[in-house]
């Protein structure tokens, strides 16, 4: 992960050292987040679909980019992330996707994978049991959830500076997750700090029940406002500069994936991402 970070320094004309600070942010911060986002794996008949909605500061939305990486030995890499960041939300060539939710726990694996660095391992990785496999020999240093899925299905990692509990989907192909941990961390101290956190996780389950895993019906799943403005589409408030940065959905299947840039309700922008590219075009 040295190499990938010296040439953003380069390109950026930066310390490398302040590349790196910007991708063990997380670890750096010690479970002191303060964003939300709502995010799920759906397998159907005939593909797997994986969505997120990003939610953080509104300042950061400037920041965010979109980031094509051609490579020679692994799956080409289309995704979201924030400049600086070789890591984030988005999919491969291989058909490989991941999202991220942030979880308020204590705790730093020193000799772990930063967060940032995993979900760029999992980008890297030619299938979702490759991904699993590699977080689970490395580690994740803080507390996160990483939804990893391919054409056939998605599982989810729920992290913590001590395990990783592994989250299988449901009967109806189904996993779900927002900002708290579902499942027991012997160890580990979790602060939840969002009271919508558990709201949210109900909400998109019972949307599901009355839709299927396609495209449109997931796209409208991300658009819903109940509990406004601490919503699955969310929205600043007075007492919060959190909203919904931006939208995505992936079909893995088919290997694209459709963006909307800020609230899903009402696009400022959309981008279509396409991991494969042809010999001839070049990394951008």
């Amino acid at each position: 992960m040295l190499t990938p970070s010296a040439g953003v320094a380069v390109g950026a004309d930066v310390p490398q050292c302040s590349i790196l600070a910007l991708n063990v942010r997380t670890e750096i911060a010690f479970g002191m987040f303060s964003d939300g986002c709502t995010a799920l794996s759906w397998k159907g008949e005939t593909t797997n679909f994986l969505a997120q909605n990003w939610d953080w500061q509104q300042e950061q939305k400037g920041n965010l980019i979109r980031l094509r990486i051609k490579q020679q030995d692994k799956p080409n890499i289309d995704m979201i992330t924030e400049a600086g960041i070789i890591g984030k939300i988005g999919l491969n060539s291989a058909g490989v996707g991941v999202c991220l939710n942030a979880v308020r726990a204590r705790g730093v694996g020193f000799v772990r994978l930063p967060c940032h660095l995993a979900l760029r391992r999992c980008l890297d990785s030619k299938s979702r049991r490759e991904a699993v496999a590699a977080l689970q020999r490395a580690g994740v240093a803080s507390s996160c959830h990483i939804l990893v899925a391919d054409p056939d299905g998605g599982i989810g990692l729920e992290c913590s500076s001590e395990d990783i509990v592994l989250l299988p989907m449901s009967e109806e192909g189904l996993i779900t997750h927002t900002n708290h941990f579902l499942k027991e961390h012997p160890g580990v101290e979790e602060n939840v700090q969002f009271k919508d956190t558990q709201p949210r996780l109900e909400r998109i389950a019972e949307l599901a029940k009355a839709a299927k895993p396609d495209l449109e019906p997931i796209r409208k799943l991300l658009e819903d406002e109940n509990g406004f403005p601490a919503s699955i589409n969310r929205q600043i408030t007075d007492d919060s500069t959190i909203a919904t940065l931006f939208s995505i959905v992936m079909n893995l299947k088919e290997r694209f994936a459709d963006v909307r840039l800020g609230r899903p309700s009402e696009p400022e922008e959309k981008v279509k991402l396409q991991p494969h590219m042809p010999k001839h075009e070049h990394t951008s």
